[in-house]
């Protein structure tokens, strides 16, 4: 089995951890009080975790690229964010928990796609 594989179980972990994140920084308590996310005393260990988390999920996409195994899923990876990203940037901060949502959960059907590709391989 390719190594990145044994790190997909770790990279669904985040990405539920981000989700969970998200509907706590920027969920529908924090609309309704229309408070700022910026405000909301996230602590800087807990910022530098998630966000050392996205950057090293990049890293991790873009060295499947180069693998056989798994190339098509990390490239819809990389181009889910990227969208989300975009749409994320220029909507109102009541759609960016739902982009959020909707990306994570493509990420994630993404990853397990990958581990059925991997299981159900043929072997010759």
């Amino acid at each position: 089995m390719a190594w990145f594989l044994y790190l997909i179980p770790i990279l669904i972990l985040l990405e539920i951890w981000q989700l969970f994140l998200s509907e706590r920084y920027l969920g529908v308590k924090q609309i309704g009080a229309d408070a700022d996310p910026r405000t909301l005393g996230l602590s800087e260990i807990t910022a530098f975790a998630w966000s050392m988390s996205i950057i090293l999920s990049w890293v991790w996409s873009v060295l499947v690229l180069f693998q056989p195994l798994g190339r098509l899923q990390a490239f819809a990876m990389i181009l889910i964010s990227i969208l989300g990203y975009t749409l994320r940037r220029g909507c109102r901060l009541k759609w960016v928990l739902v982009i959020l949502t909707f990306e994570g959960a493509l990420r994630v059907g993404m990853l397990i796609s990958l581990i059925g590709m991997a299981f159900f391989q043929r072997r010759y």
